[in-house]
């Protein structure tokens, strides 16, 4: 292990760990192999190099998984990056369900760490969809020109609080229930407020 600071944080999430304890630490294990340093962010570990993240662990219900912010960037030879959501546009996972399973792609998964750190070494940046690129719900656009000051409010929100928002709004597949959600988040945005403040 090279250049490694591994923080009490990390530790206390792979030592707490009630599932995937046993594919926590293979993960963590080959991971700093690396010239990565150790950090925990979004509460999960994450690893950076010089202060940029490149991957993270994290583990949900049917499996775990390393998430590559930049995966969108890197080569894919064996097709196993994920898009985890339709409206992820950066980050790609690899999913797990075994310790085995890790073991058993090892020299895979160095390859496709190491790419992620050459990815990230060339400068190369993401072109994010910009929010006008995201529609605004009828239901929305309509409280947004008849709620004083609501326009001021949510243009006043950083993107990605404004991006969340819109997602939110644009999901259900009913207008009842979008105007539901709407109406339900007005004040929050009143307050300035992002939609998990």
């Amino acid at each position: 292990m090279t250049n490694k600071t591994l923080f009490t944080k990390a530790d206390a999430f792979f030592s707490k760990a009630k599932t995937w304890k046993e594919e926590y630490e293979k993960l963590r294990s080959i991971i700093l192999s690396f010239e990565l340093t150790e950090d925990y962010k979004w509460m999960h570990p994450c690893y950076t190099l010089n202060d940029k993240n490149i991957l993270l662990i994290h583990g949900f219900k049917e499996y775990c998984a390393i998430l590559f912010h930049k995966g969108v960037l890197m080569k894919d030879p064996n097709g196993i990056l994920i898009q985890q959501t339709e409206n992820v546009q950066a980050g790609r996972q690899i999913r797990f369900t075994s310790a085995r399973q890790i073991e058993e792609m090892e020299d895979i998964l160095k390859a496709y760490i190491q790419n992620a750190i050459e990815v990230e070494k060339s400068g190369l940046e993401i072109e994010y969809k910009k929010n006008d690129e995201y529609v605004i719900p009828e239901e929305f656009q309509m409280k947004l020109d008849e709620v004083d000051g609501l326009k001021t409010a949510f243009e006043s929100l950083t993107p990605g609080r404004q991006r969340a928002y819109l997602l939110h709004f644009s999901q259900p597949k009913q207008s009842k229930t979008r105007e539901s959600r709407v109406e339900k988040y007005m004040q929050q945005i009143l307050d300035g407020k992002g939609l998990n403040d």
